[in-house]
């Protein structure tokens, strides 16, 4: 069954399987997925990505989760843009999350980055999601 929004269906197994302590989870793989994963492990927040089957139509995507005394590392991660309503922020707008201690993922013409980058950067973009 095709998923309508991939971003937020990856958001969504991502929060089910630290809720029952899954030591991995496994979804459909695309070329967005897997640089919104390569953030998540450069941040710390995941302690592995495996790409299966590579090279075929039904790829598929494993992320190693991670948990630190029992819990889970992301502690709340949100989506933002969906397909039907997209949400942009310029690069003085975009979003301090809870105060610096989580980041914000943008989709920029920088390609896919994290909100540190995107300051350094000096860039704004589509918000796809936060993380703390």
């Amino acid at each position: 069954m095709p998923v309508s929004d991939p971003i937020s269906d990856m958001l969504t197994r991502i929060r089910n399987a630290q809720m029952v302590r899954k030591e991995t989870v496994e979804m459909p793989s695309s070329q967005m997925k897997e640089r919104v994963a390569r953030i998540l492990l450069e941040e710390g927040y995941i302690s592995s990505i495996d790409v299966q089957d590579p090279g075929t139509p039904k790829k598929a995507l494993r992320l190693g989760l991670k948990y630190y005394k029992g819990k889970p590392v992301i502690e709340e991660i949100k989506g933002f843009s969906s397909p039907g309503r997209r949400f942009y922020v310029g690069k003085d707008e975009i979003p301090q999350v809870k105060q610096g201690l989580g980041i914000a993922i943008l989709s920029t013409n920088q390609g896919v980055i994290s909100s540190r980058k995107a300051r350094q950067v000096g860039v704004g973009g589509e918000l796809l999601c936060t993380v703390f």
